[in-house]
């Protein structure tokens, strides 16, 4: 396939030459590549018919749904810029998206009414809503802004609309979690989506009979990037959920007929604790990838019939690093580096380490634009983070002799929780602004289900009195639900350093106010060691 093409062209060939081959599957809908690039064309119509053009930014606020791909595919057909908005932002974390890429447009569900509500005043830059849902009730709640059905925007038009893209123009702007700061919406090309996808298949040996198959929001790089461009490239299915569910995946897995699967965060450690069924080898998949990868690695495979895939990567670098299903590799690593990207181990002054080594992990792309370009609106924090040419991710790694990459942790201050990457500084800019907080901080504390739970260390101010249970309600008004804390700690002082920076270290292990009505301990003793492969 052609690495300087772009998927909207792709799209548009699969549909020319095999219309009727099954493409899309969801709950609501199961459309063949000709149905779904017909839809998608009739969108980009009415999208343009609404002024959208090459290079405008249309901010998609929606769960998974045939909608949001339908809206994203129609502005890659255009030129547009898509922003993709993670469905859990609320307050000013919602008004720094779409303020900082001047969105204009904005495709969502009227659930999400209110929280745009919350925070009208503050949006600069919106004048037109299109709602897949109850319209009325959300211009009940949106006076002031235009609100379109999202039905409107599709017209009787399905011809493939003229448009002039280049491979390394901007796609989307894909807005993480956030690590030190505000959340950065990272820059994406058309060959960033394409290449991506190109690696992943052959990395790990995807086929084009296979059905792909994501719970994941479709604003994440494991959906849209990993799961649906996949799918295109080899002419597969692509079988999306509406949301993860412990209790309905493999169900689901079964129904959709899927024979990949992606994991992340503590998705594959709560299908481990269920209680083991006689059918549970009874399954199509084949092979399944993610991270983290647990020790129980080899049992897990054993009881589910399937194969698990390492890998590392990051929404900013793509995803250099596979593990090579058909070889036997270390144990823990994330496999060596593939074309196109170069991956090297630095020390803090951006030399090169030698095999054994921990330092940073840096990506650099061997062909343009398969990194993203930069954070949308963040010089400054683009230029930190390409210093010397190489993309810093914040994590620490080493290799070994024979070029194998091992995770070792993250050397920014970032919370990892349920496949999310949490700003700490975001959660404590909500925690600090409650009347009776003195100051707070925000830890990661390890988690029964791997990675980390959220946990909140809080100096009340002199005289104040405040439970645990206030002070997450407080969160849940003003943060994504991912971010609210687990645990609150109440503490008469935060240890700091000599310069005055929270000693954070010395936080993440002390006892915490779990919540709920019974007080059950924290499970914050560390796993024990792996066991080797070998």
């Amino acid at each position: 396939m052609d690495a300087h093409g772009d998927l909207a062209s792709l799209l548009e060939r699969r549909a020319r030459e095999t219309p009727d081959r099954p493409f899309l599957v969801m709950a609501e809908a199961q459309l063949g590549f000709g149905e779904f690039n017909q839809r998608v064309n009739r969108v980009a119509h009415g999208l343009r018919r609404h002024g959208v053009g090459a290079g405008d930014r249309v901010a998609i606020m929606l769960r998974n749904s045939l909608e949001f791909l339908l809206s994203s595919y129609a502005l890659k057909k255009l030129g547009a810029v898509e922003v993709a908005i993670n469905t859990g932002f609320r307050g000013s974390g919602l008004v720094h998206v779409v303020n900082l890429t001047e969105a204009h447009l904005l495709v969502t569900e009227d659930e999400f009414a209110a929280a745009l509500a919350a925070v009208r005043g503050e949006l600069a830059s919106l004048r037109t809503v299109a709602v897949v849902g109850d319209v009325e009730a959300a211009a009940a709640e949106l006076p002031g802004l235009e609100l379109v059905p999202f039905a409107a925007f599709e017209s009787d038009r399905d011809e493939d609309p003229a448009r002039e893209v280049k491979p390394t123009d901007l796609a989307t702007v894909l807005f993480t979690s956030g690590t030190t700061g505000p959340s950065k919406g990272c820059m994406l090309s058309h060959r960033y989506a394409l290449r991506t996808a190109e690696v992943i298949s052959e990395a790990i040996g995807l086929r084009a009979e296979d059905c792909l198959y994501c719970p994941f929001p479709l604003y994440h790089v494991d959906a849209a990037f990993l799961t649906v461009a996949p799918a295109i490239h080899l002419g597969a299915r692509a079988a999306i959920g509406r949301r993860y569910s412990a209790s309905g995946f493999w169900d689901e897995v079964r129904a959709f007929g899927a024979t990949v699967f992606d994991f992340m965060g503590a998705t594959l450690a709560i299908q481990w604790k269920r209680e083991p069924l006689a059918e549970d080898a009874d399954n199509p998949v084949r092979l399944a990838w993610g991270v983290p990868m647990p020790r129980w690695r080899e049992q897990f495979e054993e009881r589910f019939d399937l194969k698990l895939v390492h890998a590392y990567g990051l929404t900013d670098g793509g995803m250099p690093c596979w593990e090579d299903p058909e070889a036997e590799e270390p144990f823990a690593s994330c496999g060596r580096p593939r074309f196109p990207y170069d991956v090297r181990i630095l020390d803090e002054d951006d030399n090169e380490l030698g095999p054994g080594e921990v330092g940073e992990i840096a990506i650099r792309g061997l062909e343009p634009d398969v990194v993203m370009k930069g954070y949308w609106g963040m010089p400054e924090a683009t230029l930190a983070t390409f210093r010397n040419l190489w993309l810093h991710t914040g994590d620490y790694g080493r290799k070994d002799e024979e070029g194998y990459l091992f995770f070792e942790g993250r050397k920014t201050d970032a919370i990892r929780r349920r496949g999310e990457n949490i700003s700490a500084w975001e959660i404590e800019e909500v925690l600090n602004g409650h009347p009776a907080v003195a100051e707070a901080i925000a830890v990661g504390v390890p988690s029964e289900l791997t990675e980390e739970d959220v946990k909140a260390v809080v100096v009340l101010r002199p005289g104040a009195t405040l439970e645990a249970d206030e002070l997450r309600e407080f969160c849940r008004e003003r943060m994504a639900r991912f971010m609210v804390p687990e645990y609150v700690e109440f503490v008469a002082e935060i240890p700091k350093t000599a310069t005055g920076k929270p000693e954070k270290y010395k936080l993440t292990g002390a006892a915490a106010t779990p919540p709920g009505p019974a007080a059950r301990p924290p499970r914050l003793s560390p796993p024990p060691p792996r066991p080797s492969r070998r």
